[in-house]
């Protein structure tokens, strides 16, 4: 395990005692030598592999890296067009070994016929593929862990341990770091910390009106002075939306009045689940209290309208950036001890009160959710406020684009560097 968390090691260092006060220190940013680099996710669709994906190749392409993304596409792909990077489609989100044996004689061609540096995968299938295509190509290979994989059985714990196989190994956050070391026992020193990056001129408090956080709140059928609990997300069991139900009515039954949890995110085709959502609701007589409402197209503003944005998560989630989007607006957080590490959400007894973004609570216990949220609505409001600041200081000091993209091209360079001695 990692002895001490960045978010302890980080709390000791002046510059971000300073940016938790508001004020982000300043760094030069050293200039790398432009490289080819082959990005492999297996679609461009709305999840944090993609989203990841899409925001690392933009900052690369900005910094003047010729970037190829390979992809069975989705609707981002406009944005991977807009950043300046070629698009080739491959099937890549599939698991037919006979399709993943193509992938890789495909991406060993584009490797030698682009002139690529390297290869990064953003995903097991297309990873599988990569990983023989670097190998065939002599290109050293990379991947990156959004969240921590299902093992249920052996097969599955093959299928997964591919992500283990890079030449250097990216977590997005410590708890990742913790997951990969135990159960593929790969050294420290492949594993490199890097989170992604947020927006924070996109989520910006500042820059929200009365209109549009009214706008929403309408939208949802709600009065201003309801207590909003949102979770953010797609719809799926690992991110524990049946234990939010569970904590409704526990919440119900302590009396606390003038609340609504809501879910905003689509089920991208987990119908089952979302069924049995809606079973449970009914089941716990909490359909006055949940409300499922789908995506929402002005997030910031959704954000805007909570008054605490939530993570139940069940499994290891790494680094959702929901969580992260919420502390940039501004607002507190409470999550499950799999849903955010200490990296991610500055919690007590990890960090003083004065200090916290959020509250954290023990995975897959409602009760305890419950709990939390009776303490934290107990709260003087201008406490409340406080933690709110906190949360977006800490995101802006440390997951800014520069805190991604410099930490990221020290790795490539350095992969790049070694694979070229003799």
């Amino acid at each position: 395990m990692i002895a001490q968390s960045t978010a302890t090691r980080a709390l000791q260092q002046p510059d971000v005692a300073a940016a938790i006060d508001g004020s982000p220190g300043q760094q030069s940013s050293p200039t790398f030598h432009p490289l080819t680099i082959l990005m492999v996710v297996p679609t461009l669709q709305a999840g944090s592999a993609e989203a990841g994906t899409v925001d690392l190749v933009r900052l690369l392409a900005a910094g003047g890296h010729r970037l190829i993304v390979v992809s069975s596409g989705g609707r981002m792909l406009s944005d991977i067009a807009a950043a300046g990077a070629e698009f080739v489609f491959l099937n890549v989100a599939s698991k037919n070994p006979l399709v993943m044996l193509r992938n890789a004689v495909s991406m060993t061609r584009l490797i030698r016929k682009r002139g690529c540096d390297l290869i990064h995968a953003h995903g097991r299938a297309p990873a599988w593929s990569a990983y023989c295509a670097a190998h065939w190509a002599s290109v050293p290979f990379l991947t990156t862990w959004y969240k921590g994989f299902r093992e249920q059985n052996v097969l599955k714990r093959l299928y997964n341990g591919v992500m283990a196989r890079g030449d250097r190994v990216i977590a997005v956050s410590d708890q990742i770091a913790d997951l990969i070391n135990d159960r593929h026992g790969t050294p420290w020193e492949r594993i490199a910390v890097i989170p992604t990056s947020i927006d924070v001129e996109r989520f910006n408090p500042d820059g929200m009106t009365r209109q549009q956080i009214d706008a929403v709140r309408r939208a949802w059928g709600v009065k201003r002075d309801t207590k909003i609990v949102l979770v953010a997300g797609r719809l799926a069991r690992r991110k524990g939306h049946h234990i939010v139900v569970h904590a409704a009515r526990r919440l119900k039954e302590l009396g606390l009045k003038d609340f609504l949890c809501i879910f905003i995110g689509e089920d991208q085709g987990r119908s089952r689940y979302t069924g049995q959502l809606w079973d449970l609701v009914l089941s716990t007589d909490t359909a006055d209290v949940v409300r499922m409402s789908g995506p929402i197209d002005d997030l910031p503003a959704a954000y805007a309208a909570a008054s605490v944005v939530v993570s139940a998560a069940i499994q290891p989630e790494g680094l959702q950036r929901s969580i992260l989007e919420a502390q940039a607006m501004g607002k507190p957080v409470v999550v499950s001890d799999l849903g955010a590490g200490p990296d991610v959400v500055l919690a007590p007894p990890t960090v003083p009160e004065d200090r916290m973004t959020g509250l954290r609570f023990a995975s897959g216990d409602a009760e305890a959710l419950a709990g939390t949220l009776i303490h934290f609505f107990s709260l003087p409001e201008p406490t409340r406020r406080g933690i709110g600041s906190n949360g977006r200081a800490w995101v802006r000091a440390h997951f800014n684009p520069q805190a991604v993209i410099e930490p990221t091209l020290r790795l490539y360079a350095d992969v790049a560097r070694r694979q070229q001695r003799p």
